[in-house]
């Protein structure tokens, strides 16, 4: 039986429903795309890939699309279908990517595992042997994540702070030597001028990001979260929504130990994790 066509005709798709959307609003106004960004403060250029649906951009500028247009929240209900939209969650990270490249800083919590900038080659080798690739794949994603780290060395790089429950310093390798590297990696990488580590202790209890990866990114005049689990991620780019993750945020600082405590704190998990036995 032939599949039955939306008797608009338009894509049911929901980015490429957006962007269609976009696209018939501004003939229907007779407005160029240099036009349109005159009068609503974005760049031409990116009018057009919103329009050809290879972005999404933030809800700010779809809320000023709605207003220019006078279609009452219709285009950011689209947005947030096509937002929302599973197979976008690819489109989702790149953007996330990108906006990482560009922030100036960082701020992240760790529930359960050492974040990719921080990783060395063998943590980075077993989370994603256990996540599943291997082969080629896997060395291809275990370089990238190896040039990821290239970001926090480069002259003028992000300042960056990451809060690391303690469950991610009791959760070790399986080769106890990679692990002892990893633990003296987060130590040289904590004494870093633009890298401060903390570390949460179990013994505070549950707070507002208990089992949340969240990380803050700081640029071009405005923060941008990505909160993620094993199996997704989520670009939060509303302001009010990111507001009240940094709350949380600020509160699982103020529960952790300080740098200076944190440092003393790993470095007796290093002395304290058993070594390879001999041979």
């Amino acid at each position: 039986m032939p599949q039955r066509r939306a008797i608009t005709g338009r894509s049911q798709e929901p980015r490429l429903r957006f962007a269609e959307e976009l696209r018939l609003l501004r003939a229907e106004r007779g407005v160029s795309l240099r036009g349109l960004a005159e009068v609503v403060g974005w760049d031409a250029s990116q009018f057009g890939k919103l329009e050809n649906g290879h972005t999404l951009g933030g809800p700010e500028v779809i809320q000023a699309l709605d207003q220019y247009y006078g279609t009452n929240g219709m285009l950011l209900t689209l947005w947030e279908l096509a937002v929302a939209d599973p197979t976008q969650f690819k489109e989702r990270y790149r953007r996330y990517m990108v906006l990482e490249a560009e922030a100036v800083s960082m701020w992240q919590y760790s529930p359960s595992i050492i974040h990719g900038l921080l990783q060395t080659p063998e943590y980075a080798t077993e989370l994603l042997t256990q996540g599943g690739l291997t082969g080629a794949e896997l060395d291809k994603q275990v370089l990238a994540r190896m040039g990821r780290r290239e970001l926090l060395l480069a002259d003028g790089g992000p300042q960056f702070r990451t809060i690391l429950s303690e469950t991610v310093l009791r959760s070790p390798l399986r080769d106890l030597a990679a692990w002892h590297a990893q633990l003296r990696h987060l130590l040289v990488m904590g004494g870093s001028p633009n890298v401060t580590i903390q570390v949460l202790p179990l013994a505070k209890g549950l707070h507002g990001l208990t089992n949340t990866d969240t990380m803050f990114l700081h640029g071009a005049g405005r923060i941008v979260a990505w909160v993620e689990t094993g199996y997704s991620g989520e670009l939060v780019q509303e302001t009010t929504a990111v507001d009240q993750l940094q709350l949380r945020y600020d509160r699982v600082r103020d529960l952790a130990l300080t740098p200076d405590e944190s440092r003393e704190f790993i470095g007796r998990i290093l002395e304290e994790a058993p070594c390879e036995p001999s041979i």
